[in-house]
């Protein structure tokens, strides 16, 4: 859902590559900040890893996934992602110097904005700042309806499905919400939605003329498609099962959408990445971000029962990725089996809550488990990390395979940010 599914990472990777990244039919986008985080990272910030690129978004996930479980963040968690919102409401994917007002050129994060609101959303006592953020978001809506990962940028699945899933949080009505051209964010989904047969039929891909990965942008546009956001609820039984139509509403797209992921998810019950270009091994890696958000897909739809076998997947799998990923990942990880009803504290004998929780500052509760020590917090964090590693390589290879022009801007994601 990570995300975002989609991801700063890639916009990072392209950095390291040289490669511009561009939007079609708009100027460039710039999805990384320019300051450099400071030697010392802030207190109430989630992960060990530099920030510069994920620091809002795995903010938002980690105190949006601690909500999701009845754990309430530290004051100074809160604080901090609060502290990062531009006067205008939109966030950028991080700034180091939050005391001083953001730079002009600083360039805002639409995924990072939506992930903070549905965050603060949930936690409460953030109306201000959520309204506030929610009419920024709504102010640089595309004439299509959708949104860029930057305002300006051509719209792509991704944005657009996270951004509905804010103004949802934010008590919006997000078919209410029309471009000046009298476009809803469901008219930008539907034009991503792909038809049946065919390579991909019935999935939705990242923008128009740029596929991307799609099982990414598909499960962010079949939640989007339900008004839903990072944390959903299961929708009532999808009975056509995992039959591909053909669709002229965002509700049948969203149908045909989940179909895709389900058959895609069928054979082994997880997605898989493809290697990099000149990789000595060949072999596609199985993917566990995107196979979390699929199931939280899945779930949205009303295919649960689809979606078994990947949770269980990921139950025997994911305990280590989740260690080396940081807040982000666990974030993914408890969305998943939220939106399974699976126990995020007994997930394949890993404790999910514990997991996150040791990647920040110590909650002020935690809903039947004591507050962590911070000693043995601290000895925990050293080996959690931002979910850098292992999505950086993610995004060289989208950039590399695509050539100068695409950012994946998931959940995401996702898409460890």
């Amino acid at each position: 859902m990570t995300t975002v599914r989609r991801s700063a990472i890639s916009l990072a990777a392209s950095a390291v590559l040289g490669v511009a990244i561009a939007s079609a039919a708009a100027p460039a986008a710039t999805a990384a900040p320019s300051p450099k985080p400071s030697t010392v990272l802030p207190a109430g910030l989630y992960g060990t890893g530099d920030p510069t690129y994920d620091g809002v978004w795995r903010q938002s996930l980690a105190l949006l996934a601690q909500d999701t479980v009845g754990v309430t963040p530290a004051d100074k968690a809160v604080d901090w992602l609060t502290g990062q919102q531009c006067d205008n409401g939109g966030f950028p994917s991080y700034r180091a110097d939050a005391t001083k007002a953001c730079d002009a050129k600083l360039p805002l994060d639409s995924n990072a904005t939506a992930a903070a609101v549905q965050a603060l959303a949930a936690l409460g006592g953030q109306d201000a700042t959520v309204k506030k953020t929610a009419d920024w978001l709504k102010s640089v809506q595309n004439a299509d309806g959708g949104w860029g990962y930057n305002p300006g940028g051509a719209s792509d699945a991704n944005s657009t499905s996270i951004v509905i899933g804010a103004l949802a949080a934010a008590g919006e009505k997000p078919a209410a919400v029309k471009s000046k051209g009298g476009k809803t964010p469901y008219d930008a989904l539907l034009a991503f939605a792909k038809p049946c047969g065919g390579k991909d039929g019935g999935a939705f891909v990242f923008q128009l003329k740029s596929p991307g990965i799609v099982a990414d942008s598909t499960a962010a546009a079949v939640a989007g498609a339900h008004s839903q956001g990072l944390v959903v609820t299961a929708g009532t039984k999808d009975a056509k099962g995992t039959a591909c139509e053909k669709a002229t509403t965002v509700e049948g797209a969203a149908h045909n959408g989940a179909a895709y992921l389900a058959t895609a998810l069928a054979r082994t019950g997880h997605l898989d990445t493809a290697p990099m270009p000149g990789a000595t091994d060949p072999t596609e890696k199985p993917d566990f971000g995107n196979t979390a958000d699929a199931i939280v897909a899945l779930n949205a739809q009303g295919l649960g029962d689809r979606a078994k076998k990947p949770l269980e997947w990921l139950r025997q799998n994911s305990a280590a990725w989740a260690k080396a990923s940081g807040p982000a990942a666990y974030a993914q990880l408890i969305f998943a089996a939220h939106a399974s009803g699976a126990d995020p504290k007994s997930f394949g004998g890993t404790d999910l809550v514990a997991g996150l929780n040791a990647t920040g500052p110590a909650p002020k509760s935690t809903k039947g488990q004591p507050a962590q020590a911070a000693d043995e917090k601290k000895d925990e964090k050293k080996d959690s990390g931002s979910g850098v590693g292992v999505w950086w390589i993610v995004g060289v290879f989208f950039v590399a395979s695509v050539g100068a022009g695409i950012l994946i801007s998931g959940r995401k994601k996702n898409q460890q940010r």
